[in-house]
């Protein structure tokens, strides 16, 4: 008989047994986040996205790989990740000096596909989406005897992953709720099935992506469904299907499903970098984004920010997104007669409001009569809505007719 998992007992040993190699993530208070949630209500983060690798992977693939049997192991683990599980699993089978193979589709970063084999790992870049390349690990397993590893519906990575709602508890017994982001379920299902164990009247709150909400899906049918497609910005949990061993403990334990629009995402990056100066990926913000949805007073709060692996490219999209979002970058155009002088007088305008002018684009041809019309279109930095208002009816006052346009950079 295999070894037992989510139990007390198990749960007790992943903590003790993750502790060899992840790092402390401290709960964090947060002014801010409790400001959102109102009403009496004190918000905590739990900054898994400082965790070592980046995520809170690592826990559920060390623990997972420390209960293999030395056989299991000797045959080399395999495993199928578009990002973090890859490296967890990296990282953990070069501490037990097992070897390990990852297939990640062929659309991952670049950057992801060389951190994991700077880990050791060997990668092999297959399909163009998590299930194709999921569907070859499982081939290779069977044909070349590796030791299959999966990233979220194996009760024992769930049990390592549960390990988080042991610190919390640690660190704040009183926890009332405890909001934790879905993609397949794995991180959900150990920390809903440990807190129901040791604190059952603690509201656990799982989160999933609008475009990608599997698990409330399936918890609406009572029963195992599968999306037609996914379509999110939280690309580490744009997952179809929930685990299906691990779906009766998130059946039994989860008390409720919330879903977040990607726009609340972009929102809850910019706050997160400007008031607590992290890097959360989307996903790890699902659960902060959520927030606002709350019905509830008075509560402690802990909010897992599960991850922190986001490239540049994608950081830099979703900052000038979020700044566009808050009326806080914004492109009007206006038209005015082709003379010396209107120009500036338009500045002026603008600068008497502290306005920031970021871009200017001057086109005389929007008519053929130049000197009725020619249209300057300014991309300009504002303090948020009430601020852009005001710059906009200065204009109009002035005499001019400013039309909103859809920003770029």
């Amino acid at each position: 008989m295999g070894k037992e998992f989510l139990t007390l007992e198990a749960f007790e040993e992943a903590a003790e047994k993750v502790r060899e190699v992840i790092l402390d993530t401290k709960l964090i208070y947060s002014d801010y986040f409790s400001a959102v949630a109102g009403r009496g209500n004190k918000v905590f983060l739990k900054p898994e996205n400082m965790q070592r690798t980046g995520a809170y992977k690592i826990r559920g693939a060390y623990y997972r790989i420390s209960t293999l049997t030395d056989e299991e192991r000797s045959r080399g683990v395999i495993t199928a990740s578009a990002g973090n599980h890859a490296q967890g699993v990296a990282y953990a089978a070069k501490k037990y000096g097992v070897k390990a193979v990852i297939v990640m589709p062929t659309t991952t970063p670049l950057i992801k596909v060389n951190r994991t084999k700077a880990l050791g790992a060997k990668v092999i870049l297959f399909g163009d989406i998590y299930d194709e390349a999921c569907d070859k690990a499982v081939e290779l397993a069977k044909s070349e005897g590796y030791t299959f590893v999966h990233p979220f519906d194996d009760e024992g990575v769930a049990t390592g992953q549960g390990s988080i709602a042991w610190e919390i508890f640690k660190e704040q017994p009183l926890t009332d709720m405890i909001l934790v982001p879905v993609g397949g379920g794995g991180l959900a299902c150990g920390v809903s099935t440990l807190t129901k164990a040791m604190h059952p009247d603690t509201k656990v709150i799982a989160v999933e992506p609008q475009g990608a909400a599997c698990l409330k899906a399936s918890l609406d049918a009572g029963s195992i469904v599968s999306l037609p497609e996914v379509s999110t910005i939280a690309d580490g949990t744009a997952v179809k299907t929930p685990g299906t061993r691990i779906f009766p403990y998130l059946k039994e334990n989860v008390d409720e499903v919330l879903t977040v629009p990607d726009e609340d995402l972009v929102a809850a990056f910019l706050d997160m970098v400007e008031n607590h100066k992290m890097v959360v990926e989307n996903s790890g913000l699902l659960t902060v984004a959520a927030l606002k949805q709350l019905d509830c007073s008075n509560k402690k709060i802990v909010c897992i920010l599960s991850g922190g692996n986001m490239d540049v490219i994608t950081m830099s999209s979703v900052v000038q997104q979020g700044l566009i979002q808050r009326d806080r970058i914004f492109t009007v155009s206006v038209l005015l007669p082709d003379k010396p002088g209107e120009l500036q007088k338009v500045a002026g305008i603008i600068a008497k409001e502290s306005g920031n002018v970021i871009k200017l684009e001057h086109n005389q041809f929007v008519s053929t009569n130049r000197s009725a019309a020619v249209e300057l279109r300014i991309t300009l930095e504002a303090f948020g809505s009430d601020h852009k208002a005001k710059i906009l009816k200065k204009l109009e006052e002035t005499g001019y007719k400013p039309k909103i346009v859809r920003t770029t950079l």
